[in-house]
């Protein structure tokens, strides 16, 4: 099991107030599935990725992330946690703008200790699995939206982590290039990687093997929307 959340709560502090957000939330992925949670603004969904992405921690209840109890842990176990552990695809992409595809793939291994070499050949290697070999030097402000996202999905997977946890990653995207991105996680789903993808979109949240719901903070059944 990668992802086992028991009775998660958030609540966000304001000074004297208090936002709940996430109500008793109870999820496990198994490795190789292909989870969708679909939601509107304001559901919760964002705030889930987060607690299972390791980037916010939850108010109370318990998450195992690979066998891995995460509460408690320090700042740099948390960190060296998720970067072995998970894969970030945003709808953003959030490449850095002055290096290129190349440069982008390859920062993970840069902080992974991996040696230059390497990291080129792994890197340009990832770019020609998402159909981008003739893209490595172009700098992001050279690609399109779509060609973007496959940089980003590259790098997410360049250290061949557990989990894929993908947030809104056709939101920024056009139908053609949408449709390309949903083809390479289907790719990748079936080559055996672990995805968790939140979305709004109901054709997007369709396109994974199982699909989860979520509405003022907890998880319903379609006739609850």
């Amino acid at each position: 099991m990668i992802v086992d959340l028991r009775k998660i709560n958030k609540t966000y502090v304001h000074g004297k107030l208090e936002v709940p957000v996430l109500f008793d939330i109870d999820l496990t992925v198994d490795a190789g599935e292909y989870v969708s949670i679909m939601g509107p603004s304001g559901s919760g969904k964002s705030t889930l990725m987060n607690i299972i992405g390791c980037l916010d921690e939850p108010t109370s209840g318990t998450y195992i992330l690979n066998g891995t109890d995460v509460s408690g842990l320090s700042d740099a176990k948390l960190s060296a946690l998720r970067n072995r552990t998970i894969g970030f695809v945003f709808q953003n992409f959030n490449l850095l703008p002055r290096e290129s595809a190349l440069e982008n793939v390859a920062l993970p291994m840069l902080y992974a200790g991996v040696h230059k070499r390497e990291r080129m050949r792994r890197a340009k290697e990832a770019l020609e699995k998402v159909g981008l070999g003739d893209r490595i030097h172009f700098k992001p402000t050279q690609l399109s939206g779509g060609q973007k996202q496959r940089v980003a999905i590259a790098r997410a997977m360049i250290l061949q982590p557990a989990l894929l946890l993908a947030d809104e990653p056709t939101g920024a995207l056009d139908t053609a290039s949408g449709e390309q991105v949903m083809s390479l996680f289907e790719a990748l789903n079936e080559q055996g990687v672990t995805i968790v993808m939140i979305t709004h979109e109901p054709s997007i949240a369709a396109r994974a093997k199982r699909q989860m719901m979520i509405r003022d903070g907890r998880f319903v059944t379609p006739d609850m929307l």
